[in-house]
């Protein structure tokens, strides 16, 4: 199972979200039909754009609570000072995505930004 973990800025736009997930999908050679599911922190719930585009994707979208990110953090790549300051966690993306794949998930590499939006990939280990 692959996990398309978002994290944005606010007020980003659903185009601007699928361009971020397509980029990262053809960085790691895979197919929007390989991701299983859109996660993001829950605090980013009331984003739009992310959740127009899970829904355009046809994909659950997960809201991670805090605790969870934070428990993910030491399995980040990326560290971003903004998103400290805001989360707690050294990336959104990141954490979310590697939260909702589980305790054996691993990030498939680090976030891609694109624009406002970064986009990180995490496989849970142990399901194909």
């Amino acid at each position: 199972m692959i996990v398309a973990g978002i994290g944005s800025k606010r007020g980003v736009s659903v185009e601007e979200v699928i361009a971020a997930f397509d980029a990262a999908l053809a960085r790691a050679e895979l197919g929007r039909d390989d991701v299983s599911l859109v996660a993001t922190p829950a605090i980013k719930g009331g984003e739009a754009g992310i959740s127009e585009a899970a829904a355009l994707l046809g994909l659950p979208l997960v809201l991670v609570p805090q605790s969870q990110l934070e428990a993910a953090s030491s399995r980040a790549k990326t560290h971003s000072e903004r998103v400290v300051a805001l989360l707690r966690v050294p990336s959104a993306a990141e954490t979310a995505a590697l939260a909702a794949a589980g305790a054996h998930g691993r990030l498939l590499g680090p976030r891609l930004a694109l624009g406002p939006v970064t986009c990180a990939l995490a496989r849970r280990e142990g399901v194909v």
